[in-house]
Formats: structure tokens, sequence, C-alpha cells
């Protein structure tokens, strides 16, 4: 049994020791036995134009994530194979070559050694190195993961039923969803697992961002809950999981669009029902909250697209990158309200995230009490055949996998009967256009 997670299905209840969230030893056994085996996501390949590359940290390494002369999206470890230190200090920028500024040797975007000053002074036969890689690189609709583990299964397998929730997303554009130019990042006083659970954490909404709710209520007029009635948090596999919504969830956030914004809107998912059929689109319409093992966060939600990268860096510490995913199609007003509900929600200094922050923060104070309450409790739901969005079937499917790796305990799945008609007829239609699952 786990010294971790305590999973009775009898009573039934399910427990999370809170030492996970602060002992230095077990945040050790995160980084080898979960980052150092899994496919981790670096970015998305629209970030990206020709000789382009920006600088990213992944589990710890330094990487050059970039595109290069023939269009190939690469990866390096960023640093030198002469001393180590790094080849791009910049963020971002576009380059045929690259540098190091300690001793001038050069390299190619590529990968491969250019030039090393005075190279008379190796021998003739000295191997010339080119820059490192990570072990693997792949994509799945314009989204790059590397894995440090060469003996790992393919992206696709890896992903399992989150490349359906990723189809919802991508499909939102007629040729490629787009990563939209700027970034956020903050950082939280907290757990890293701590963001990942509240990343499709429907129970904290009303109580946590009530003044987002207020706003929303002023701006609408009205609000009504009983649309989440038909939401549902679903088991992907390999501990990905999804709480979604149907459409009718729509009106419950963001402010409504304009009268030509809203025009917009429909006439463009009036096309895609003409390409991808009624029970498809009526699953796009609705909105997700998609958690890929184990740091992955794609929520498509408040008329956005967040694409959130949760980076630990000590057992109480983490950074968080953010992004906007868009269809780059769209119209220059359903554009501007698309990034006025999304930096309304999700900015920094909008009105939802700031509460998360504070809630995850006061969450690591409260740890300090652990000897006398030792246990979190995440039990919501585990009586019901249906999971709903604000029960956390979702966060036992992501601490199942991470108790796997942790500690090779395997627990079963919970049954999941009940998911609904909209998820269970709403798929993917087999003769979609081709063009529109290109990687």
């Amino acid at each position: 049994m786990s010294e971790y997670v305590v999973d009775d299905r009898v009573m039934p209840r399910f427990q999370v020791n809170r030492d996970v969230m602060v002992d230095p030893e077990v945040f050790a056994k995160e980084r080898d036995a979960i980052f150092e085996h899994s496919w981790l996501y670096i970015g998305h390949e629209t970030e990206l134009k020709k000789n382009d590359f920006k600088t990213r940290t992944v589990a710890g390494r330094p990487l050059i994530f970039a595109r290069d002369a023939k269009n190939d999206i690469r990866v390096w470890i960023n640093s030198c194979p002469h001393r180590g230190a790094m080849l791009c200090r910049e963020r971002d920028g576009n380059a045929r070559f690259m540098t190091c500024f300690y001793h001038g040797w050069s390299f190619s975007i590529s990968g491969d050694m250019v030039s090393m000053p005075g190279d008379d002074s190796y021998g003739a036969d000295f191997a010339r190195p080119d820059l490192a890689a990570p072990a693997r690189v792949d994509s799945y609709r314009g989204f790059v993961f590397v894995s440090f583990d060469p003996e790992i299964v393919d992206l696709k397998t890896y992903l399992a039923g989150a490349t359906e929730y990723l189809d919802l997303v991508c499909d939102q554009s007629a040729t490629q969803m787009q990563v939209l130019e700027g970034t956020h990042e903050y950082s939280i006083k907290a757990n890293w697992k701590l963001l990942v659970e509240n990343s499709f954490d429907g129970y904290h909404a009303v109580s946590t961002h009530q003044r987002y709710f207020e706003m929303v209520l002023a701006a609408r007029g009205s609000l009504d809950p009983s649309a989440l009635a038909d939401s549902r948090a679903v088991d992907l596999g390999n501990g990905h999981a999804v709480v979604a919504g149907a459409p009718a969830t729509e009106g419950l956030f963001g402010r409504p669009l304009s009268e030509s914004g809203a025009a917009e809107r429909d006439r463009r998912f009036g096309d895609f029902r003409a390409r991808y059929g009624d029970g498809w689109v009526d699953r796009m319409q609705g909105n997700r909250n998609l958690v890929i093992f184990p740091n992955l966060v794609v929520i498509d939600l408040v008329m956005g697209v967040v694409i959130r990268k949760i980076d630990p860096v000590t057992p109480d510490y983490m950074e968080v990158t953010a992004w906007e995913l868009a269809p780059p199609e769209e119209g220059e007003e359903l554009r501007r309200q698309r990034l006025d509900n999304f930096l309304t929600f999700w900015g920094p200094g909008g009105l939802a995230s700031p509460d998360d922050v504070e809630a995850l923060e006061s969450c690591q104070v409260g740890y300090g009490g652990r000897k006398e309450l030792g246990w979190s409790d995440i039990s919501r739901g585990m009586n019901k055949t249906a999971a709903s969005t604000s029960d956390e079937l979702q966060m036992r499917t992501w601490w199942r996998r991470w108790n796997e790796l942790i500690t090779g305990e395997v627990l079963p799945p919970e049954e999941q009967s009940a998911l609904g008609e909209m998820f269970t007829a709403g798929r993917r239609p087999a003769d979609a256009s081709a063009a529109a699952v290109t990687r």
C-alpha cells in the first residue's frame, strides 16, 4: 500500500499525504521517475518561422526550440559541447548560426558545427561535436513535445484519449490554430501539483472567483447554473483527464459578444458543421479543461484557449508560462473580444488568476500543520457513476498515475458508465478533411 495515497473504494474515500507537497525527497523522486520518463510540452509549431529560435526550460534543462532553414522543428540542449556555456542567452531571435560567447564555437541552427577558432590545435582526426538533443521530439496537431527517455512509447500512444480533446481545440481553425504573440509568465509560492489540480477543479469556481461572476452577472443580466448539469469529468488514460461542458455552458463564462462578433462566430461554426457534423461541433462549442500528465494544461474557456506549462522549481515554488491559442482567420472584432475575455479572466492581473495564486499559496502555508492534519481529501464524486466538473475524478486520475510512477503501486481506474450522449455520440467523423489533422 502506498504511503502517499489512500484509495478506498468501499467507503469510498481518496486521500493524498500532504508530505508530497513539501518533502524534498519526494520532489527529487518526481524529477527522476516522472519528468525523466514522460512526454513534456516545449512549445507550438506556429511560434516559429524559418530560422527562429526560443529558449525554454523543460525538466530543469535549458533547451533551444527552433525551426531551421528547411522549416524543420529542432530542439537542442542549450549548452556548448566545448565547456558548457549557454549558446543562446536571448529569450528568442532569428539566426542561421549560434555562436558561444565564451570560446567562439559556432553551430548552425540545424545543430551542425560550423567553426571552432584555432581548429588547427586539434588533431586531424578530432571528432567535431554537433549539438545534443533530447532523446525524442515529436508533435501532435502543432503541439511539440520532448522526452528524455529513448524507450518511451510514441507520442500518440502516450497522449491516449487526450488526442480527442486536442482535436476539439485544433479543429476550431480551418487551417491551423496559432499561438498569439506575447506570453504570460508568473510564479507561485506553492507546490506545482496544486496548480495541476486547480487547472481542472470546477468545485472552487464560484467560491474563489466570486468577483468575476459578479462582473459576468452584471454584463449578462442573469446566469443559469443548470447548464452545468451536462458537464463531465473524464479519465483519458495514462494520467490525463478532462472536465468538459456542453454548449449551454458557453453563456456562463465571459462577457457577451457584440452582435457582429456573435454573427462571425456563428458563421464560422456553421462552416464547421458542414465539415464535421453537428455532434462534433456541439462539443467544440462547449468548454474543456484538459490536463496532459504531468504538467501541460490546455483550457478552452471564456472565449480563449490557454496553453499552460507548469515548471516545478522547488517543493514550494513553481514557474508558470501561458500562451493564447486562436484561429488566425478570425476577424478583427472577434479577436478583440476574445483577447478582452482572455485577459479579464486568465491574465496574471485579471479577475481569476490572482485568486488561484492566493488559494494555492494559502494551501502551502497550511501544510505547515501537516503533522496534525496530514491528509488532503479528494473524494468528491466517488459515489457517482458520472462525475461532473465539480467532482474530483479528474484529480484522482492524475494522482493514480503519479502514485504508480513514484511507488510502483497500480490502482485501478474508476468506472465511468454514464458519460452522456454528448460524449459518446459526438465523435470526430473519420472522413473529416485531412488538411485539418496534419501535424
